[in-house]
């Protein structure tokens, strides 16, 4: 059995985390359905970024400038295409599930990430424009995010929290998700609206790779995701969750995110195998997907206390890394790189 197939009957979601119009129309991503286990799709403005420079874009390039269509407007254009077709393609395993799978993600414009309002008013206009039950917009989990998540989801738009990287910050989006469905309960609305929340793991080990003794390399992430692990479950049942259930609501699971390796000298599925844990997603990039597929064994499930994880956190403290000034100071310590595009779609020349 293929450790894909192996992670599925544990009860964790296998998501891409990739989308390419190559990958659509070869067939590519329906077979990596069937074959590897993969049950829906996430992408971010760089996925979409690195995908228009194919040749594959350059018609609709064409159609789009002929509208008079330029810069994001047309870079939307293209990523709700690709994201419109890969949501039909998972549209059966959302159905079969309920709801729980099956899902594909959009992000809101990245230079939305600190203002409430507009991040708000995109998360709404790019949902209708799908029309999708499937897709999820992603926002931010930055403090000005917050209100726009809680908002989204009182709106019924189902919500990708992206960019988390801490147990505090997890918290901070988990609150801000049950607020928007406590607010559709007391309105009297069907409080089943979709959302994930989404760990960025690798980032950790990125941000102090150098700087710590060899054997805590590649082990600060892990250790932050046991901590976050530990407090998903222990939300999972409070009381104030289990209202919402009662009530209809659904749980906002727990997505690894940032799980490829970046260490060339550790194992290519070393953050697949610490993160397997059911009831969750692993979104991975699809050279992973490929190197997990041709492993047998999968690790032993992560423990539901953070097995070791305050323990190897001392460890680093010893070593000298402060984790709350990292957490407190993202964008020093290279946790979150600039997600705006670099290249407009009509900044090559079509076929180039």
């Amino acid at each position: 059995m293929k450790a894909t197939q192996t992670l599925h009957d544990l009860g964790q979601s296998l998501w891409l985390d990739n989308i390419t119009r190559d990958l659509l129309n070869s067939g590519t991503l329906k077979r990596y359905l069937g074959e590897l286990s993969v049950t829906g799709l996430t992408s971010n403005p760089t996925i979409f970024d690195h995908a228009i420079k194919s040749s594959a874009y350059d018609e609709a390039i064409r159609e789009g400038l002929e509208k008079g269509k330029s810069g994001g407007s047309l870079f939307f254009d293209l990523a709700m295409d690709d994201l419109t077709r890969a949501a039909d393609l998972f549209r059966p395993i959302h159905d079969r599930t309920n709801g729980v799978d099956g899902w594909v993600s959009l992000e809101v414009s990245p230079l939305l990430a600190h203002d409430t309002a507009r991040s708000i008013a995109a998360a709404k206009e790019l949902s209708a424009r799908a029309g999708r039950p499937n897709l999820f917009i992603k926002i931010p989990g930055t403090k000005e995010g917050l209100p726009a998540i809680e908002e989204a989801i009182f709106a019924g738009v189902p919500v990708n929290v992206t960019l988390l990287f801490s147990r505090e910050q997890y918290v901070a989006a988990a609150e801000s998700y049950l607020r928007g469905i406590e607010r559709r309960l007391a309105a009297g609305l069907n409080p089943q609206v979709g959302s994930v929340a989404s760990m960025f793991i690798s980032r950790w080990d990125a941000a102090v790779a150098g700087k710590v003794p060899k054997p805590l390399n590649n082990r600060l992430g892990i250790a932050i995701a046991g901590r976050i692990y530990q407090a998903y479950l222990e939300l999972l049942n409070t009381a104030r969750s289990q209202r919402v259930y009662n009530a209809g609501a659904r749980p906002q699971r727990l997505l690894w995110a940032s799980t490829g390796t970046k260490d060339t000298q550790a194992s290519d599925i070393l953050y697949i195998n610490a993160l397997a844990s059911p009831f969750t997603v692993n979104t991975m990039p699809e050279a992973t997907l490929k190197a997990l597929a041709d492993h047998g064994e999968i690790g032993p499930v992560m423990a539901a206390d953070g097995g070791d994880c305050e323990k190897v956190l001392a460890e680093f403290a010893k070593a000298g890394i402060n984790v709350d000034a990292l957490i407190a100071l993202p964008s020093s310590s290279s946790f979150m790189p600039s997600r705006a595009p670099a290249t407009s779609p009509t900044s090559r020349k079509c076929g180039g």
